[in-house]
């Protein structure tokens, strides 16, 4: 007989939440991580409403608050000649979202998933997966004192990143990959407050983003095209702080702040894998991933630890096979992440929009329901097929042509 039902590698984002909501429905799950909590990782940080409405049903919204975590009411998105504002529409009663930093964020998700009963074990790195047959059965573990120890359950699975062990392993499918587009950097300041916004300017080879997190800290972000990663990253600090000249009005600003803490960044390649195959699964970052220009990858991973848990307790309870449960689970994922993905591809080009869009934007920035349901998009409380539907943008252009006129 398997030790447990489920084993997550990873506990972060993605894999304490799986934990957590597996633990609950009273399988026995084990939890490891090779890093220890609190610690942080790279992050958007951004859990737009969508993440926060499921943060709510999971009964943890209220602890993510009383952390100090800001609240983020408004998006604005700065292009220059015009600025699109406003507030998204609620995602089940969230209109409100939080970028808190990962050293806070996940070590609640890490502990929630402790309090449902999963076992946890930090500092415990894997060294490889057990496998009988094709049928992956367990892992083999090494903790920080070198003790060794086999594991076996049900179905192991992978919440271990964009790198992810668990992927390698079996070798699991990629398909649709973008490559990366864009190299992204950021730091924490301090003396840069945004009143509660989500803040970005985009130019013709500058992104430039302010987002508030703890401790009255604004995550500053910079990005810029993929064509110039090479020459960049030899003076990556001088790049990232020239950037900021791409906007006098955010420079100026920024004269006024201090950095806080080190740089740090990466460039970001779009891809799916197959997220099933005999004895494991995979979630979160290590089964999909894109740019990080559009944030989404937490609200993501919340989404999908629940889709997952769902799927394994139709599988483990016999509702379903295993097989569809899982196919299920990435048919679903997949639906409901392409738009977004492609989209996310797009503005991470930072090719020049056509003039039709450009004309649009321009619509939309004029008039206020308009500019609400473009950050609702943003904020993924607004289906990207909605927004972009033939009838939706003649109301934008038609709205903006009235306007005009009158």
């Amino acid at each position: 007989m398997s030790d447990y039902d489920a084993i997550i590698v990873g506990a972060r984002c993605a894999g304490s939440p799986t934990a957590m909501l597996l633990a609950r429905q009273g399988y026995r799950v084990l939890l490891v991580d090779r890093a220890t909590f609190p610690s942080d990782t790279m992050s958007t940080h951004i859990v737009h409403p969508p993440g926060v409405a499921q943060l709510r049903r999971w009964g943890l919204a209220d602890r993510l608050v009383a952390t100090g975590c800001p609240a983020i009411h408004t998006y604005r998105f700065d292009f220059g000649p015009f600025t699109i504002a406003g507030t998204p529409r609620p995602a089940s009663g969230a209109s409100q979202a939080y970028a808190p930093r990962r050293k806070v964020l996940d070590a609640l998700l890490v502990e929630a998933a402790a309090q449902a009963g999963a076992e946890l074990r930090t500092g415990c790195s894997v060294e490889e997966l057990l496998v009988e047959g094709d049928t992956v059965v367990g892992i083999r573990t090494r903790t920080k004192g070198g003790a060794r120890h086999d594991e076996h359950a049900r179905v192991v699975i992978g919440a271990d990143g964009v790198h992810s062990l668990v992927a390698r392993a079996v070798r699991a499918p990629t398909y649709r990959h973008v490559p990366a587009r864009q190299a992204m950097y950021y730091s924490y300041w301090s003396g840069m407050p945004t009143g509660g916004e989500f803040q970005a300017y985009l130019r013709p080879t500058r992104a430039l983003v302010a987002i508030p997190t703890h401790d009255d800290l604004t995550c500053v972000v910079v990005g810029w095209p993929i064509d110039e990663f090479d020459s960049n990253r030899h003076d990556v600090e001088n790049n990232y702080l020239k950037a900021f000249d791409a906007e006098p009005a955010f420079a100026e600003r920024m004269r006024h702040a201090t950095r806080v803490e080190r740089l740090v960044g990466t460039t970001m390649a779009g891809f799916y894998r197959t997220p099933y195959g005999p004895g494991w699964a995979l979630v979160g970052d290590a089964g999909y991933h894109k740019d990080a220009c559009t944030a989404q990858g937490i609200t993501d991973a919340f989404h999908h630890a629940q889709l997952l848990a769902e799927a394994l307790d139709a599988a483990f309870t016999g509702t379903r096979s295993y097989d569809q449960a899982l196919a299920s689970y990435q048919q679903t994922r997949d639906e409901t992440t392409g738009p977004m993905y492609q989209l996310t591809a797009d503005f991470a080009s930072f090719d020049p929009p056509p003039p039709e869009m450009q004309q649009l934007l321009a619509a939309i920035a004029g008039d206020s329901k308009a500019s609400a349901e473009f950050v609702s998009m943003q904020a993924a409380t607004m289906p990207v097929p909605e927004f972009f539907d033939p009838a939706n943008l003649a109301r934008y252009l038609d709205g903006a042509n009235i306007a005009q006129a009158s």
